[in-house]
């Protein structure tokens, strides 16, 4: 990444170019004496900036930008820019040349002013509240419609023609979850990033919504970390409403019960704010499953031992 790039003339009056109207230089970078950080990321990352910005102390400046699965050619240039003023980066771990451009956490990096610091952060992913529910896409598929997540029920029922048994077994859900937090603690070793792996069985019913999207809980608990990381008051609070609100998965009466979690059992998925059956997902994602026998048969080789945890082959 070069840092020295000319900066992409861009359109003033588009929606998204004003949203991220500091990112593309056409609003001024935030003033005060704490560090410039950008946090760089999945949509995680922008729940992150939201509470470091927001903390009492009010301790750092930052910018959004966008999540870099949205980032474009002439993005990488911007963000070049931008890291050349850059005290703190928080970035999740992204492998080198992803989307087949310089935006891996070591290559963004590499753009930083002398003596900027970086502080790696987790993608939380935590499967113990929704045990069934998976990410299965390939290039060619993308994601299922409805909701962009896979139910090995419904994959199950479209992989046979009849619905499997109804039934969740306790033993199975309470293995999910733990090695859900063991694999998200082996992830968080391996790419050096701060650990938030032990929050997520103490957060309960929040912590998480869907499988990657992690509760307020979780989140204020990661930011907190990254403040004392960097030296700074760890004051990050919950700002008062849902910040990963988008999309909320049912939870599961057995689930509750097999977790001992202080919470009410939801049956239908809950989807900017209106309640979507969880029928309807399942009748739609059938269809879809019908014409996509690639990721029904995918989606049963990775996910075989979990499909056997549950008690459902």
């Amino acid at each position: 990444m070069n840092s020295a790039s000319i900066r992409p003339r861009v359109d003033e009056g588009d929606g998204r170019v004003r949203h991220y109207g500091q990112f593309y230089g056409i609003d001024p970078l935030p003033e005060g004496d704490g560090p410039l950080v950008v946090v760089l990321g999945n949509c995680q990352a922008e729940a992150v900036r939201v509470l470091l910005d927001a903390a009492p102390s009010r301790s750092v400046r930052s910018v959004r930008v966008p999540p870099v699965f949205e980032m474009t050619e002439d993005d990488v240039a911007h963000l070049g820019l931008l890291l050349a003023r850059t005290d703190v980066l928080v970035g999740q771990p992204i492998k080198d040349d992803y989307r087949g451009m310089p935006l891996g956490t070591a290559q963004v990096a590499q753009a930083l002013a002398p003596g900027a610091r970086v502080v790696r952060v987790p993608v939380c992913f935590y499967a113990g509240l929704y045990p069934w529910q998976v990410l299965v896409r390939t290039p060619e598929s993308g994601d299922p419609p409805a909701v962009p997540y896979h139910d090995l029920r419904t994959v199950l029922e479209a992989a046979d023609g009849t619905r499997p048994p109804d039934r969740l077994d306790a033993d199975g859900i309470r293995e999910i979850a733990r090695a859900s937090v063991e694999e998200l603690r082996r992830r968080e070793d391996a790419a050096g990033t701060l650990r938030v792996s032990d929050v997520l069985a103490g957060a309960g019913a929040d912590a998480c919504h869907v499988v990657n999207h992690p509760g307020n809980t979780v989140l204020v608990a990661l930011v907190r970390r990254v403040q004392a990381h960097l030296g700074l008051d760890a004051d990050a609070e919950d700002p008062g409403r849902t910040l990963l609100s988008e999309l909320f998965a049912p939870l599961d009466a057995r689930v509750v019960d097999a977790l001992g979690l202080d919470a009410e059992a939801r049956t239908h998925w809950v989807r900017r704010g209106e309640q979507v059956p969880d029928d309807e997902v399942r009748e739609t994602q059938l269809a879809w499953l019908a014409e996509h026998p690639d990721i029904v048969r995918l989606t049963l080789e990775r996910h075989a031992g979990t499909a056997r945890l549950l008690g459902l082959r």
